[in-house]
């Protein structure tokens, strides 16, 4: 059987940098198909998709909520071929009424022991209209190594540098954080996957670089310390959201090969300025995620908080803009307030202001996250902040011998200048 999985394209937000990561969802899907099964796995962010009647059955997952306008457009071709499309990713979950709409099926939940149910349904034209999972969470030992075989690699290069493969250690949360869904499509527990299941699939992965893309890894101090020992032998250098604050957590974090971490920055209180300081005393370098539009903040607070990111020696900083995706507190609390203007999906990707902030209009908002960017990269632009990170990188692969060359017909001439001194 030819099975044709797709993951749309979007747009990236203004003034980015441009690249892409591997996508992790397509990759776990792909491990759990049944055998018979031969997939071609297409991202459109990186190569142009070709609609024809070649596929037997086709499938579409989609991370985000820009994408999902482009997978119903998709969806929708297919399907005037007389083709079946099954859509499956968390966007899909988030917004599984709508898709319905452009699907033959649709997919929700993890999909580690239900695939042949799936597609033997298909084979005898059986095909359900939902399989729905979100309650009934898969054995954590079943989620063996995902099927990176299906990625063009080449495709995952930025300037002539290849990128972090995705990877997760557990799945689930026991937080409820206001502009999060991670509780509804993952569930409220702390699941962790066993650790020598881990160990199997990053001994297996060719790539030494990884972002690890659990929710959090600081929810069970003794799984993350005997997550981090076993990870020292395997020489990867990762990135990851939170790790635990406390000394011997972080000492384990940066001997396993912890590049830098993900860290909401969302006040300027010394615990912020600490827990800054406390990863760089370990080697381990801050991305600060920054949250506008909250209905704690005002104009002065947005301002104060970019003035104390400056002083706080961050190594890179994400701004976004409140986005109230369906199924979490933000949405549910802004749509009973009457406060969301925008429903066009397309520009729910936490760049664009949909609703009406608290302490300033739209518009004002609009202005003060771009005041944000310009603001914090002024002395030095987001690209050799960039180059910065990677250098470190580079610089402890080649100290223990894991370093992989660049692809040189990649690399552009500018940047490639900077790299030159360091391999």
């Amino acid at each position: 059987m030819k099975f044709k999985l797709i993951y749309p394209r979007w747009e990236k937000l203004e003034g980015q940098t441009i690249f892409y990561l591997p996508p992790h969802g397509p990759v776990v899907m792909a491990a759990d198909l049944p055998s018979y099964v031969d997939v071609e796995f297409v991202d459109e962010n990186t190569e142009a998709l070709i609609i024809d009647d070649s596929p037997d059955f086709v499938g579409i997952s989609m991370m985000l909520t820009t994408q999902v306008k482009r997978g119903w457009a998709i969806a929708d071709e297919y399907r005037k071929l007389g083709k079946k499309v099954i859509f499956g990713g968390i966007s899909t979950m988030l917004h599984a009424e709508e898709t319905l709409l452009h699907a033959d099926s649709v997919f929700l939940g993890e999909v580690e022991g239900r695939l042949a149910k799936v597609f033997e349904d298909f084979r005898k034209n059986d095909l359900q209209k939902v399989y729905n999972f979100l309650s009934n969470p898969p054995d954590m030992a079943l989620i063996g190594p995902a099927r990176r075989d299906i990625l063009k690699k080449d495709l995952y290069y930025h300037k002539g540098f290849r990128m972090v493969d995705l990877f997760h250690a557990s799945r689930g949360c026991i937080y409820d954080c206001y502009p999060c869904a991670v509780r509804y499509l993952g569930g409220r527990n702390f699941r962790p996957r066993p650790i020598d299941r881990v160990v199997e699939e990053l001994s297996q992965m060719d790539n030494n670089r990884l972002f690890i893309v659990d929710n959090s890894l600081a929810l069970d101090t003794a799984w993350e310390k005997d997550l981090f020992r076993a990870m020292i032998p395997l020489k990867k250098k990762w990135v990851s959201h939170t790790i635990e604050d406390k000394n011997d957590v972080l000492d384990l974090a940066a001997q396993a090969g912890a590049w830098y971490v993900y860290q909401a920055v969302f006040d300027t209180s010394d615990y912020i300025r600490n827990r800054i300081k406390q990863y760089h005393d370990y080697g381990i370098a801050v991305e600060g995620t920054i949250l506008l539009g909250l209905d704690n903040q005002t104009e002065d607070d947005i301002k104060r908080l970019i003035d104390f990111l400056l002083e706080i020696n961050l190594d890179l900083a994400e701004f976004t803009v409140l986005a109230p995706f369906p199924h979490t507190k933000a949405y549910s609390d802004l749509l009973k307030q009457n406060r969301i203007f925008d429903h066009d999906w397309d520009h729910y990707n936490a760049g664009k202001v949909v609703y009406h902030p608290k302490h300033m209009t739209a518009e004002r908002l609009t202005e003060l996250y771009h005041y944000a960017w310009d603001t914090f990269y002024k002395d030095e632009p987001q690209t050799q902040k960039m180059f910065n990170l990677l250098s470190t990188v580079v610089q402890r692969e080649q100290h223990d011998g894991t370093y992989q060359p660049r692809r040189r017909d990649l690399m552009d001439e500018s940047f490639g200048k900077k790299v030159s001194k360091l391999v």
